[in-house]
């Protein structure tokens, strides 16, 4: 009992003293606060931890490339069709990127959103490339439409099992078989295929500013699996993707894209063959299910529309500081009445299905015209 009441009796003497001297006990935000005024002073004083960690959360990002700006500013839209112009710019919005609508029947391009980007500008093409992998395989019979191969754990989600074939990994993008393809193929095979159908040259024929892009002697040091599936070493603009998607959709015929700027150029406008894909054609169709299975169901649904059929396949990477996100598409599987390519470049937001999203505002601000067509 005198323990407790002399330990009673300190305590009281202590808060008086500390009432008398004007103390006060220290807490949280006191102790921080002073790591702070020491590390101003030149302290090598630690920061409190919570601190540390708001400070990372809130300044650090892999991302240094704004998601937004102003992106058909410095356009010359002179020979453009202006209701395709208007619908591209309308559906890009201040998003950061590029949009390219091309006729896949002659190889004229009808409307190009920020120029400058899509010209001159030549990227990793992410999973875009994968058509290109699908159809040399295909042509070489590595496999056929009903061959399996192995794939990612999460495709038992979408089919209970792993191993699938190429019109389900073209749809949901597999990375696993198409580096696995690559492989099979070996580069020498995948070189000849990907100079087949343009890559490393210009798309346009006299198109001012045009960026050949790039495809590489040797594959990367990490394989050809990491080329055929995430497209590592490639680079290409969206010019040159719109060409690779136009013979696809017209069934093998590869123009050179041409970009008439006056009424001159408009009325002597005729197109010009660069080659025919005549040893690919057959192996189209098979293509064509992967490409609508996109749309229909797999990374690319973002762009459906029920009043015309799309074809497409999305791609999404990050280079030089920056997410990129694709989406290479056609629509109309009897006679293709347009190419569209959405490239984004910026943060997390920019990714293949968002490009597929604008891709669908696009097609579906085009369907009136098409009706104004069909009535003439």
């Amino acid at each position: 009992m005198k323990e407790l009441v002399c330990l009673a009796l300190a305590s009281l003497l202590l808060l008086v003293s500390s009432a008398v001297l004007g103390a006060s006990p220290p807490t949280k935000r006191s102790s921080t606060s002073a790591s702070s005024t020491s590390s101003a002073s030149g302290s090598v004083a630690t920061p409190h931890r919570s601190h540390r960690r708001r400070s990372k959360s809130t300044s650090w990002s892999p991302w240094r490339v704004s998601s937004f700006g102003a992106p058909a500013s410095s356009d010359n839209p002179l020979g453009e069709d202006q209701f395709v112009r208007a619908a591209a710019i309308e559906a890009l919005g201040n998003f950061n990127g590029s949009v390219v609508v091309v006729d896949p029947n002659s190889g004229r391009v009808l409307s190009i959103i920020n120029q400058k980007l899509a010209l001159s500008g030549a990227f990793t093409p992410c999973s875009t490339f994968k058509p290109v992998v699908a159809a040399a395989a295909l042509r070489e019979g590595i496999i056929s439409r009903d061959t399996k191969l192995q794939a990612e754990g999460r495709f038992r989600y979408y089919y209970g099992r792993t191993r699938i074939n190429v019109t389900e990994a073209l749809a949901h993008s597999s990375n696993e078989f198409f580096a696995k393809l690559g492989e099979m193929l070996g580069f020498d095979r995948v070189n000849r295929y990907a100079r087949e159908f343009g890559l490393g040259e210009r798309a346009g024929l006299n198109v001012i500013g045009e960026s050949p892009g790039v495809f590489p002697a040797a594959p990367p040091p990490e394989g050809v699996g990491m080329l055929t599936s995430f497209g590592r070493g490639i680079e290409w603009t969206p010019l040159q993707l719109a060409a690779v998607i136009s013979a696809i959709a017209n069934g093998g015929t590869l123009y050179y894209l041409q970009y008439p700027r006056t009424s001159g150029d408009l009325a002597s406008f005729v197109p010009v063959v660069r080659r025919h894909l005549d040893d690919l054609d057959g192996y189209l169709p098979e293509l064509k299910e992967g490409l609508a299975g996109t749309v229909l169901y797999g990374t690319g649904r973002s762009a459906y529309t029920p009043d015309e059929q799309i074809f497409g396949k999305t791609g999404t990477c990050s280079e030089d500081g920056a997410r990129l996100g694709w989406f290479a598409s056609y629509s109309s599987e009897e006679r293709p009445k347009y190419v569209v390519v959405v490239l984004l470049r910026g943060g997390r937001m920019m990714f293949g299905p968002h490009a597929a999203e604008i891709a669908g505002r696009v097609y579906r601000s085009l369907l009136p015209k098409e009706g104004v067509a069909q009535v003439r």
